[in-house]
């Protein structure tokens, strides 16, 4: 006699979610050829740009690869979820940007995993923006500071294979900072009424960084989050940003899930929190996605 009766949706779920994790447990991912930095971007706020920045670094890490996430936004919520402190006196991206500290001097390794580093966001990056409009290549200073960490870690042996940078919900100069550091930006976009609002201003935000500061620069991901299967909407809004994005949306989808929406609390990823549960799931699925299309992409 079956454990579980999957005749019913509820045991069909859990049936469908053992299948994924014991193919998950089995699966390696592939390593970059060289380190892809990604900015996650979207100055709508809500989407799940943080949730997608440190789950998908957990999920990169539990298979093996060398991660770096960089928490640019004053309210540290990343810094938050990866168990990393970032109280009032504690040095972080702030002193990077505005006091030209190196970033291994601030870069602090999780408590999860020995191969998932943070440089936290403290609260003294609320006022970056505008201490940063007097400092000499204002745009370019993330992008200095990070690749000669990047290049310390090579000459090593230890070289990082993804750098993910959770930005601000604006386009202001930390986001441009955040542009110019990377090669690939990553737009989680929420799958609920509204969601491809604003986005339009990403875009030219974007091609402007293009033009004049980071060529280099393209849109390489979307990630459809807060999916809910039950309803009409997320499946029409999925089919919009699919038709608007075609080769760059993942096949992946991130559910609504309450497990997802607890585990900051307990300055944890889903990853970790809850690995067999739907939503650390599907992050896992994602970031298996963006590794492999990143080898097929070179």
């Amino acid at each position: 006699m079956p454990l579980m009766d999957e005749s019913t949706p509820l045991g069909a779920q859990i049936a469908r979610d053992h299948r994924r994790a014991e193919r998950l447990a089995s699966t390696s991912f592939p390593q970059p050829q060289q380190t892809r930095i990604l900015t996650v971007a979207n100055q709508k706020g809500g989407v799940g740009k943080t949730t997608t920045t440190v789950n998908i670094a957990a999920a990169l890490a539990t298979h093996g690869l060398e991660v770096l996430v960089v928490d640019i936004d004053p309210q540290g919520n990343a810094s938050t979820a990866l168990g990393i402190d970032h109280s009032v006196g504690v040095d972080g991206i702030y002193e990077v940007l505005i006091n030209d500290y190196s970033i291994a001097q601030v870069v602090k390794q999780s408590p999860e995993f020995e191969n998932l580093h943070c440089v936290p966001a403290t609260i003294d990056l609320a006022g970056a923006e505008i201490e940063l409009v007097s400092k000499v290549a204002r745009e370019m200073r993330l992008h200095r500071a990070l690749s000669a960490f990047l290049d310390e870690r090579e000459a090593s042996g230890s070289r990082i294979d993804y750098v993910l940078i959770d930005c601000p919900p604006s386009l202001g100069l930390l986001t441009v900072n955040a542009f110019v550091a990377a090669r690939e930006v990553f737009i989680p976009i929420q799958c609920e009424y509204y969601a491809l609002e604003g986005v339009s201003q990403l875009l030219k935000s974007i091609q402007m960084i293009q033009q004049h500061l980071n060529p280099e620069l393209w849109i390489s991901t979307v990630l459809l989050t807060m999916y809910d299967g039950r309803t009409r909407l997320s499946a029409q809004v999925a089919e919009e940003v699919r038709t608007h994005f075609q080769d760059q949306v993942l096949e992946t989808v991130i559910p609504r899930s309450v497990r997802i929406s607890e585990a900051p609390s307990y300055g944890k990823t889903v990853v970790t929190y809850e690995p067999n549960s739907s939503g650390a799931l599907s992050y896992r699925e994602a970031a298996e996605e963006i590794s492999l299309r990143g080898i097929r992409n070179g």
